[in-house]
């Protein structure tokens, strides 16, 4: 028996989710488990399934498509589908596989399909290597390996990123992007709770509404956008 990849279609368009529906009928290696209609939807479902193909609308109310890509601490094998041309740059930074323009056609669904399955097909090998538990970083010109669970969070800082510790009374000062630094951390506790910070929630003292305290006695703002993926 072949391998089948799990499909989970969001968009705002009910006549949207048929058109995938019929295209993802067709090949006998996809399967669709899921339809969301909303931004805040999607990242329920993704937070309770697996799925290994996301296609997914730009537009949407609350949480727009790129909004929630920035939210995913892990992102699935990502298809844009959208009626405007104007995001597709911005998706590809959000590690996007491939941006349809709707109508979209069955000869273009299957090419941006077989994208997604080889980006899925990597990633299910890199699996199966070890996990390591620790993050290298360079500052100074020296190199520096970060236990994972000794991060407390991390700041964005214009071309920079801080990253503070448990064991180290001043932040690592590294050369890099926020997104860029999100993707090298593992497991469940890293969750970003504002364009600008990342947080361990294990290292969280007190919760409010619009901010955190950590065991440092840090206070790091939570963005309205991301309130719900903190509270799931």
């Amino acid at each position: 028996m072949g391998v089948t990849y799990k499909c989970l279609i969001v968009d705002d368009e009910k006549p949207a989710h048929q058109v995938l529906l019929s295209h993802i009928k067709q090949c006998d290696d996809l399967e669709c488990i899921g339809n969301a209609y909303s931004g805040k939807e999607a990242l329920t479902f993704l937070q309770n399934n697996e799925i290994d193909i996301l296609f997914l609308d730009i537009n949407m109310p609350l949480v727009s498509g790129l909004e929630l890509l920035e939210m995913l601490p892990v992102k699935p094998s990502t298809i844009v589908t959208t009626a405007y041309s104007d995001f597709a740059l911005e998706s590809y930074q959000n590690d996007a596989i491939d941006y349809l323009l709707k109508p979209i056609s069955f000869s273009k669904f299957l090419k941006a399909v077989e994208k997604a399955k080889i980006f899925c097909k990597d990633r299910k090998e890199n699996k199966k290597k070890s996990v390591p538990l620790s993050v290298l970083i360079k500052e100074d010109g020296f190199d520096y390996y970060i236990d994972m669970n000794d991060i407390i969070y991390v700041e964005s800082a214009g071309n920079y990123i801080k990253i503070f510790t448990k064991s180290r009374r001043k932040s690592y000062f590294v050369y890099g992007s926020l997104s860029g630094f999100k993707t090298e951390l593992i497991g469940d506790n890293f969750v970003q709770v504002h364009r600008s910070f990342i947080i361990n929630k294990e290292c969280i003292k007190e919760r409010f509404m619009s901010k955190v305290v950590l065991i440092n006695e840090d206070e790091v703002p939570i963005g309205r956008k991301y309130q719900i993926l903190l509270d799931q």
